[in-house]
């Protein structure tokens, strides 16, 4: 085997990554559907909201406030059932006019809010320090009540005695506008609602500086009345299917709902919703709707074991999760909280947190177990992970991804030192026997298997061992891969510099300066190997360089960045390598 072999391997893999892709674009959903079906939406229809339904359900109190008549299309229920799936209801708002809420405003360090005062919901979210593109002013957001990407955050309550507060309740507010203060670390915004005779509601919405998890409590107090009910969140998504391309590493990071269950990472991809809904009761996890390199996610917060004191161990709340397709690229997921009692003359609440923001994995860690895992490097978890950690303590070292990047590549080369050394060896040794081979193939250019035989004798005798030519490439091929991906997925690298014309690594280079130097440095690679017998494969070799500078001209400037430095360091490797094994083989012949 000659050192063509490696080579052919890895465009071997990058012909199946391409043909993936190019699938991938045949079979996403037609943009035209998703177009279509949103120029239909309005400010003034009412979002459906679609929650697991219970076997049993209760006529609605004489007692209770006006909110239950606001909407038919949450189930009233006795909330101790366990949830059964059931179709979602149709909107009502062609039959009853909606009431009318207003436009809340809330400004942290991190967060721009919009919270719709018809159902006390987020409608609006948009992350102060992530722009759409870099160097304008457009800044990213996940959360719309209007237009193509519209999205929200919503809860509610649903009482055993008919009382429901849903997207069709009007809350009131202290202000329109709330910003966390200078100097202050915490911002807490009320609204308040009736829930019925004697019942009265409250949203309490907790926000941190420097920090995307938002805390959310239901709370209900009675002045008289007891209650028993439950709580939903749910979060609301119009998916707008991306066009796949190798020019744009959009299209291949996934976007819809995934959760995790406490011990395992699940995505629900819209085409499995189609068909089926989701419902499943989970101890503690949390759900979300994930897109490239952020998420809108919402978890049941834990509770203090009954008589615990303060530091006692959290208990995982046991909510019924649900996600479910409502039609024209509409779907909703969340969950729905066990019910509690307040008594008479008392209180109660539920707990619960968002996170809306970048998928930051050391920010999430802290959030949720597991919450991390929605940086989601697929197959190649067990070694972008690894990746990443090792690139963020590069990246604390250096203060620079990009160079943070180069120390990576020189500690894997460092890593596969030895390995590659006796690759380097083994093909400079063929370079060396190269006339001896040409006079084999003179000798026997008549009977392939005499050739074949007297091959393997030189190869033996020479201690040259052509298949180690091929081990490098493949076990640096899935860090390569991996590496990929940690660019692609790491919202840290978004947008992040390196120096003068790179200026983003998780893009391409605009001026094409590095694929050129990586072709130059792949060229330089190629002389220094010896070329293979066939005069073919010769040619392949030479293009060999050229495919690979075309396919890096698309690739991020980051991985670029990488294969630049390990094929340079291959280069300066085999090099010297090629200067011990000639001077061997001189001293040898004197």
């Amino acid at each position: 085997m000659d050192s063509l072999r490696p080579m052919l391997w890895l465009a071997f893999a990058f012909v199946l990554f391409l043909l993936w892709q190019a699938w991938q674009k045949d079979h996403a959903p037609s943009p035209e559907l998703a177009a279509a079906v949103a120029t239909v939406a309005s400010r003034a229809s009412v979002p459906t909201i679609a929650l697991p339904a219970a076997p049993t359900a209760t006529a609605p109190a004489s007692g209770a406030s006006s909110t239950s008549a606001m909407s038919s299309t949450v189930p009233t229920a006795a909330p101790t059932a366990a949830p059964t799936a059931v179709a979602p209801a149709a909107n009502t708002a062609a039959t009853a006019a909606p009431a009318q809420g207003e436009r809340l405003r809330i400004r942290t360090d991190v967060l721009d809010l919009e919270l719709d005062t018809l159902g006390g919901d987020l409608t609006g979210a948009e992350l102060r320090g992530y722009a759409m593109a870099k160097g304008e002013a457009p800044r990213v957001r996940l959360l719309s009540a209007d237009g193509l990407h519209r999205a929200a955050v919503r809860a509610g309550l649903r009482g055993s005695d008919g009382t429901v507060l849903d997207n069709r309740t009007l809350w009131t507010a202290d202000a329109r506008e709330f910003a966390l203060a200078d100097g202050s670390d915490a911002l807490e915004v009320v609204l308040r609602a009736p829930l019925g005779a004697g019942l009265t509601a409250e949203k309490v919405y907790s926000f941190k500086r420097g920090d995307y998890a938002i805390g959310l409590a239901l709370r209900v107090k009675s002045s008289g009345a007891a209650w028993r009910g439950d709580a939903y969140v749910q979060l609301d998504k119009h998916l707008v299917p991306i066009e796949r391309s190798i020019f744009s590493s959009e299209g291949y990071s996934y976007e819809g709902v995934a959760y995790h269950d406490g011990v395992k990472y699940q995505k629900l991809a819209s085409d499995d919703l189609d068909e089926k809904a989701f419902e499943a009761a989970i101890a503690g996890g949390w759900i979300a709707n994930l897109q490239h390199y952020f998420l809108v996610a919402a978890l049941p917060t834990p509770t203090a074991a009954d008589g615990a004191g303060e530091g006692a161990t959290a208990v995982p709340v046991t909510s019924t999760y649900f996600a479910r397709a409502l039609g024209g690229m509409d779907y909703v997921a969340g969950f729905v909280m066990p019910a509690i009692d307040v008594a008479a003359g008392g209180a109660g609440q539920f707990a619960t947190t968002l996170y809306v923001g970048p998928k930051l994995q050391s920010h999430l860690e802290q959030v949720a177990p597991g919450l991390e895992l929605s940086t989601d490097y697929g197959m190649f978890t067990i070694f972008a992970q690894p990746l990443f950690w090792l690139l963020e303590k590069l990246h604390w070292l250096f203060g620079n991804w990009g160079w943070a990047i180069v120390g990576l590549t020189v500690l894997i080369k460092v890593a596969f030192y030895k390995l590659s050394e006796t690759s380097g060896r083994s093909m400079a040794k063929m370079r060396t026997v190269a006339p001896k081979l040409e006079q084999l193939k003179e000798r026997y250019k008549d009977d392939r298997m005499k050739l074949n035989e007297a091959m393997l004798e030189l190869y033996k005798k020479e201690k040259i061992n052509p298949v180690s030519g091929c081990l490098p490439i493949l076990l640096t091929l899935p860090v390569f891969i991996a590496l990929y991906w940690v660019l692609l997925e790491s919202v840290e690298m978004r947008q992040a510099p390196w120096m003068l014309w790179i200026q983003d690594l998780s893009s391409k280079d605009p001026y094409f300066v590095l694929p050129l130097l990586m072709g130059g440095a792949m060229w330089a690679q190629m002389k220094l190997n010896p070329p293979p017998p066939d005069p073919v494969q010769a040619k392949v070799m030479q293009m060999m360089p050229i495919m690979f500078t075309g396919m890096s001209a698309f690739f991020p400037a980051g991985l670029t960045l990488y294969w630049l430095i390990n094929t340079a360091l291959s280069v300066a490797q085999q090099w010297q390598i090629n200067r011990v094994v000639e001077a061997e083989a001189a001293a040898r012949r004197s």
